[in-house]
């Protein structure tokens, strides 16, 4: 099984042609066509990612945020970037990301959170296929409806804007996971009572405060789901497989 073969799964289910003009979704370091010796998923390519693949012998990484997402013009160690590619290269290991393509594709990111919130009606929110919006099977007070959003992304704490009335209720919920604060007056147009989504900046929970209830509940916690993603799509597809979802990651941002 070579490395192109596993991706070719990957990519039927998160064609690359889906990815914003942006992004640099793709093939990041490596030999494509080099014999996979076992495949390990992340959300971010790092040194200690690199020593796990290395001790799980995986000789594949496949990471949702690209290890080189700008144009690098030295490889020197100065950064994690370079110093991640110089591991890579020297362990002949092959990166590959899958972002935006992924965020874009049909059951993407943002249905992997309505899932786990266990909405209804799930649909795309915006038109280039970011977001999803759905219903709640119950009305849930806001008190509630937060305790289920740290619950099902795994989030510590969440920073949310101040409801207009204690006795603010949720039944539709929109979301993007990662960054996503410009699709919030469209979540508010389709009725949704809540949005989920990461990096908000202070004004937009100003300026919202009175039609939706804004969570920000990070940007790792909203894409950690990738790895459930990409595991279950290579899985389906190689059931025998050495496939592995890093334990060695963590969520970056600690609160203290």
């Amino acid at each position: 099984m070579t490395n192109r073969e596993i991706i070719k799964a990957i990519e039927e289910y998160a064609p690359l042609s889906l990815q914003m003009s942006w992004d640099n979704s793709g093939w990041q370091i490596g030999d494509p066509d080099a014999e996979c010796t076992g495949v390990l998923i992340c959300v971010d390519v790092t040194p200690a990612i690199l020593t796990e693949a290395v001790e799980k012998g995986c000789n594949l990484i496949i990471s949702h945020h690209p290890l080189i997402f700008r144009g690098v013009t030295e490889i020197i160690g100065r950064n994690r970037v370079q110093r991640c590619i110089a591991r890579a290269l020297r362990d002949n290991i092959t990166v590959y990301s899958s972002h935006t393509a992924t965020d874009c594709a049909m059951a993407g990111v943002s249905y992997e959170m309505a899932s786990r919130l266990g909405l209804e009606n799930i649909e795309v929110l915006d038109s280039s296929g970011l977001g999803a919006i759905g219903d709640l099977k119950k009305t849930l007070t806001w008190q509630e409806f937060a305790g289920l959003v740290k619950t099902a992304f795994g989030a510590d704490y969440l920073r949310c804007s101040r409801p207009p009335f204690d006795d603010w209720h949720i039944g539709r919920v929109a979301m993007c996971g990662g960054s996503g604060a410009e699709f919030i007056t469209e979540a508010i147009d389709r009725g949704a009572q809540a949005y989920i989504t990461a990096d908000c900046k202070l004004n937009w929970f100003i300026d919202y405060a009175d039609d939706i209830l804004l969570i920000d509940s990070g940007h790792f916690e909203t894409e950690e789901c990738t790895k459930d993603i990409f595991y279950r799509v290579i899985c389906e597809k190689f059931p025998n497989f050495a496939v592995w979802k890093s334990t060695v990651e963590r969520n970056p941002v600690m609160f203290v």
